[in-house]
């Protein structure tokens, strides 16, 4: 015991937990904090003391300090931006009811098409690119125009080439 006490370490008699009372133990290296609270105090100063030199060298007016660590940083590079003017006024008259009709499907809840009933995020998204409610799923349901005699034709064949054996010589 006398060898403890000329020495000064002392031995808990319990784990301190974490002054943030987080849960965790801490140790006394991390000023009693658990691994995670040090970590993000240690990140909190840098960013700190960060701001603290930026603002101080703007201030000053010296940009020597930290405009080439963050230019190396953040490695940005600038492109050619092309301006796209979208105009909301129709053309024509016959074309305008189209645009309405498809900007307020866009803009308004999913529905069936069939029955217009809400689906929202449950509404079953068929091969002609519609929506349907439970209902109208299938697609003899709702007179589907997409052809899937023809598109599992051509996935079969697309899936199982023609193998043509080579002919034997004959002796």
């Amino acid at each position: 015991m006398d060898s403890h006490d000329e020495t000064g370490c002392q031995a808990l008699d319990r784990p301190i937990l974490c002054i943030n009372n987080c849960g965790f133990f801490g140790r006394a290296a991390t000023m009693n904090m658990c691994s995670k609270c040090y970590k993000d105090m240690l990140l909190k100063q840098e960013q700190a003391d960060l701001a603290a030199t930026s603002i101080g060298s703007l201030v000053n007016g010296n940009n020597s300090g930290i405009g080439p660590v963050v230019a190396n940083a953040v490695d940005v590079q600038a492109g050619q931006v092309e301006a796209v003017v979208i105009s909301t006024e129709p053309s024509c008259g016959s074309s305008s009811s189209k645009v309405t009709d498809e900007v307020k499907e866009i803009a308004g809840p999913k529905r069936c098409t069939t029955c217009r009933k809400r689906v929202g995020l449950t509404g079953f998204n068929c091969k002609c690119g519609n929506t349907f409610c439970p209902t109208h799923r299938y697609s003899d349901k709702h007179d589907c125009p997409f052809d899937y005699r023809t598109a599992g034709r051509d996935a079969i064949a697309k899936a199982n080439p023609v193998v043509k054996a080579e002919k034997l010589d004959k002796i």
